[in-house]
């Protein structure tokens, strides 16, 4: 099954600990998890990121969701603060 977000939704895979970038985050928002990868887009989106960019969101305006076993997070694409480089 596959997912589609409508509008300017994202999907986000929440990025392993191993996975995570060398940003140092204050121990709050560490704990939150905050980094992970679009894995799917709405056609309604407008910022410079897309499927496969590592981005920075924000704690809260996610959904958390589970698909065949994989859990997400799906959300407006507002809550993307920065794009992991």
């Amino acid at each position: 099954m596959k997912l589609e977000p409508l509008q300017n939704f994202v999907v986000i895979k929440e990025l392993e600990e191993k996975e995570r970038s060398g940003i140092i985050l204050p121990e709050d928002i560490d704990k939150e998890r905050n980094q992970g990868e679009i894995v799917a887009e709405g056609g309604g989106c407008i910022l410079p990121v897309g499927i496969g960019d590592k981005v920075l969101f924000r704690s809260y305006g996610f959904d958390k969701i589970e698909l065949e076993g994989e859990k997400y997070l799906i959300g407006e694409e507002k809550n993307i603060i920065a794009r992991l480089v």
